[in-house]
């Protein structure tokens, strides 16, 4: 099908509740995709931090695609060999005690925060249900996850939202205990803010703020969701940050392109979920753990490594072409967050760009790279080329 016939589709049978770039993206391989009408694009998007193993993987295939051919779905009331080696690996890595499976981040975020209201029903009892989160933060888009996310402009249309959060200010232990009260029962964090702009929270805060968790006897939750597998430069950022937390949450490139997610419990709520209180039809379906073995199994210690250098590399070769609307970089490995200066937006430069070639993402006003974890040098030098072509 041509790009206009595709469209046609789209605007008569779709419901419009995405802004579209022009562009319909036929086939890929690595970090270089192919529009149907076969111009060639760098991916920095990686699809939002879900193709972490880039486009067209050949182990990633064979994984997912022998797996398909045994057996391609089975309720949870049975056992499956994928599921249970992907929780293995994924505990073991992280000293966790257990995971349940799931298949967005949102859906994973909703599980840690269910997870965390009945810890603290078992232990305490009613009352005692409040979630502080940040102000800038992104938790998803269900009900009870915009409600956790701080920021206004997702708070209107849906009404009611979910009750029992509250907000607090990045980096700002005062406002955190400002909000606190005898009816919270934890703090959910991003490590880095993705939608709000890459913005990495402060190593003393993040400490202090899991202090406060022990003292208060709150549960210490992480939304990994942007961050983990990989992404931040180590399996998960909290490993960074030298906190252990009691959940974290984490999807998008767990499975390299498929849908799968979870929550991760340490051994103070590992008990919490039992038979009825919580679920999922397609939770831990045995292709898409299939492919989180594989991924979890490509992304060792070398292959982070790389990821640091590459998110290194991409940020100071940015920072050196000293572009009039682009200034500082930050996030971690390849979480790259660009301030935007000059009279241009975000969004015009990301259309500039994708007219020349290079797919790439806004977060708050800044532009953003998510680009796979296996990007090459070569396809690396491409995009940087496309920047300062675009932007100069």
């Amino acid at each position: 099908m041509t790009f206009e016939e595709i469209k046609a589709l789209d605007e008569q049978y779709v419901m419009h509740s995405y802004g579209r770039n022009p562009v319909a993206i036929d086939r890929g391989k690595g970090a270089t995709l192919w529009s149907v009408d076969g111009k060639e694009y760098i991916d920095f998007t990686a699809g939002i931090g879900v193709a972490s193993l880039g486009h067209g993987d050949e182990g990633w295939l064979r994984a997912i695609t022998t797996q398909a051919a045994r057996l391609a779905h089975i309720s949870n009331l049975f056992y499956t060999e994928p599921y249970a080696r992907a929780a293995e690996k994924l505990c073991a890595r992280a000293g966790m005690a257990n995971v349940m499976f799931g298949n967005s981040g949102a859906e994973a975020n909703e599980a840690m925060i269910k997870l965390a209201r009945k810890w603290s029903f078992d232990k305490y009892g009613k009352g005692r249900g409040t979630i502080i989160t940040l102000h800038n933060s992104f938790h998803g888009r269900t009900i009870t996850t915009l409600a956790a996310t701080g920021q206004d402009k997702f708070h209107d249309y849906f009404f009611p939202f979910t009750e029992g959060f509250r907000y607090a200010d990045a980096n700002d232990m005062e406002s955190v205990e400002a909000v606190a009260g005898h009816d919270v029962c934890g703090v959910m964090l991003e490590l880095v803010q993705g939608e709000g702009g890459v913005l990495p929270l402060d190593q003393e805060f993040v400490s202090r703020v899991a202090d406060l968790c022990a003292k208060r006897d709150w549960l210490l939750l992480i939304d990994e969701v942007q961050t983990g597998v990989g992404r931040a430069g180590t399996l998960f950022a909290f490993q960074q940050y030298g906190i252990q937390p009691d959940a974290a949450s984490f999807a998008k490139g767990i499975a390299g392109g498929l849908p799968f997610g979870g929550v991760m419990a340490g051994g103070k709520c590992k008990d919490v979920f039992t038979p009825g209180t919580h679920g999922t039809t397609f939770g831990g379906n045995p292709v898409a753990a299939a492919g989180a073995c594989y991924v979890l199994d490509r992304i060792d210690d070398d292959f982070l490594a790389q990821v640091r250098e590459k998110g290194d590399y991409l940020r100071r070769s940015v920072e050196e072409m000293d572009l009039p609307c682009l200034g500082k970089t930050r996030g971690l490995g390849l979480m790259i967050g660009i301030e935007v200066t000059g009279g241009k937006t975000n969004r015009e430069l990301a259309a500039m760009l994708i007219e020349h070639g290079l797919l790439t993402l806004t977060a708050g006003p800044g532009l953003r790279f998510l680009p796979p974890l296996t990007i090459t040098k070569e396809e690396m030098d491409k995009g940087l080329a496309i920047i300062k072509e675009a932007l100069s």
